[in-house]
């Protein structure tokens, strides 16, 4: 997937893991064992105009980052608990200074024409993936990057981080060394591209992965131009899985026998940056009077057609050591009392920037004024387009809406939006404190971590400039003989090597 400010993917703690990508998924029992065999006709958006072949470049379309994920291996994938997994390197373990990470290729790795994966293939792959893509893809710098015997990677960052596992998620796929032309599309994943044509590909089983082996022995993936015509395609039988389709699709499809909605909690988050360095919204007192009131349950109900749960101002919902105690309800009364102490000039509007980039973000924006305006808060809801957004607004005007996805690390988050080195600061949030906890949570692992964690969690609740008023779910429909599909939020939507047909 393209590496958009929004789409950033991130990651929570990890450290040697030995789960299996099967966790990522659910089986009906009473089905009884699952089938080998069928081909899965599966839905995703993209354009054809931009469509891209290499594993390594901005994968845009959903449609393409499907195939790549399912025929090229990343070293590693979400998990559940921990939210890392294996896939291409088995198992990894740091040092003690958690800065020098030596990841091991999983045992009997070949590429689809037969050829052996070398630990060489995989440094060239990330080397090229650093030069193609970026820091945002490769966390690691070229010259840190190296083999250690025929098996063996070494990662060598500048820095404690104890993320590195799950920052080699997704998008660390292993090409043969030296590969330029992808049109063949030799991996190392669970299936191997038959045909591609105008961003349609069909793609079969891979009998030599290393692997649980795939049962299906096709999956083929259309491409959609708008999530409408995804819904349509899945509700009028003409494919077998709508990924990502929705709400809207969703709810269109419940109660249907034919159709199944599978939700992926903590799937999006959709929220408020306020500026915290200056501004109107400086002072703590504002901000926690805007957190207060807004009416967060109706909020999901109608942005998300309740299809989303709650949250109270603190991102990375999806992760273990999230505090699910916290709880910021609505009171109108307090939220006047504290905007009454900090000052706050209530005869003025004030500009609260949006754009239509993801399902209901213009719609949350509306909502909130309104609700916003019965404390007192009168906000002119301005739609801009994304290129001006991002131009103009983010990182710069005291009020505008963001959006999340992969919501598993409250350290990912702590590092790249809140840190005062980060070139993702959305709120301007500088804290000396705040900078400590996660500093420390970068550097420890165990029960020093989770305390960590929690400070960041403390503080983010406390005086952080984020409103985080609810999480969307990720909606698939599938119809009803589909099984095995992922259940996580995010991207792990992609990872479909364990679905089968009843």
């Amino acid at each position: 997937m393209a590496f958009t400010r929004r789409q950033l993917l991130q990651s929570g703690l990890g450290v040697t893991a030995l789960l299996l990508v099967a966790s990522c998924t659910s089986e009906d029992e009473s089905d009884g064992p699952a089938k080998q065999g069928g081909t899965l006709r599966v839905g995703a958006l993209g354009t054809a105009a931009r469509s891209e072949r290499d594993p390594h470049a901005n994968l845009s379309n959903d449609s393409d980052f499907l195939i790549a994920s399912l025929v090229y291996d990343a070293l590693t994938v979400p998990g559940a608990d921990p939210t890392v997994a294996p896939r291409l390197a088995s198992r990894w373990e740091a040092d003690a200074e958690n800065r020098r990470w030596t990841f091991t290729i999983a045992e009997g790795v070949t590429f689809h024409d037969g050829t052996p994966v070398t630990a060489e293939d995989v440094v060239w792959s990330m080397k090229r993936l650093r030069q193609v893509g970026g820091a945002s893809k490769m966390p690691v710098a070229e010259d840190g990057i190296a083999a250690d015997g025929p098996d063996r990677v070494v990662f060598t960052l500048p820095e404690p981080n104890t993320q590195l596992p799950l920052l080699l998620r997704l998008m660390t796929f292993t090409v043969p060394q030296g590969t330029t032309d992808f049109t063949a599309a030799i991996g190392t994943g669970p299936f191997k591209l038959e045909s591609y044509r105008g961003g349609n590909a069909r793609l079969v089983r891979n009998d030599r992965w290393h692997g649980t082996p795939p049962l299906l022995d096709a999956i083929e993936v259309t491409m959609f131009d708008s999530v409408t015509a995804l819904g349509n395609a899945v509700l009028g039988g003409q494919i077998d899985l709508a990924s990502n389709a929705g709400a809207i699709a969703g709810r269109s499809a419940e109660g249907r026998g034919d159709l199944q909605v599978i939700r992926r909690p903590n799937d999006t988050m959709l929220g408020v940056a306020m500026r915290v360095a200056d501004g109107p919204f400086a002072d703590p007192r504002v901000r926690t009077a805007l957190r207060l009131g807004v009416d967060r349950t109706a909020l999901v109900d109608q942005v998300h057609s309740g299809y989303g749960t709650v949250a109270a101002d603190v991102l990375g919902t999806a992760d273990p050591l999230y505090d699910s105690a916290l709880r910021r309800d609505r009171d109108i009364e307090r939220a006047k009392t504290l905007l009454r102490e900090a000052n706050f000039d209530t005869g003025r509007s004030y500009p609260f920037v949006t754009k239509a980039e993801v399902a209901g973000e213009v719609e949350s924006a509306e909502v909130i004024a309104a609700q916003l305006a019965e404390i007192g808060v009168r906000l002119d809801v301005q739609v801009v387009e994304s290129a001006a957004f991002y131009d103009e607004t983010w990182l710069n005007a005291p009020l505008y809406t963001v959006s999340w996805g992969t919501n598993d690390s409250i350290l990912f988050f702590a590092e790249k939006l809140m840190s005062p080195s980060s070139n993702r600061n959305e709120t301007a949030f500088h804290d000396a404190e705040f900078d400590a906890a996660t500093a420390k949570a970068l550097a420890v692992t165990g029960d020093e971590y989770a305390a960590a964690v929690g400070e960041i969690q403390r503080i983010e609740f406390e005086r952080g400039g984020y409103l985080v008023w609810g999480m969307a779910d990720g909606v698939d429909i599938a119809t009803a003989p589909v099984r095995g599909l992922p259940t996580l939020g995010g991207f792990a939507r992609v990872q479909l090597e364990r679905a089968w047909l009843v």
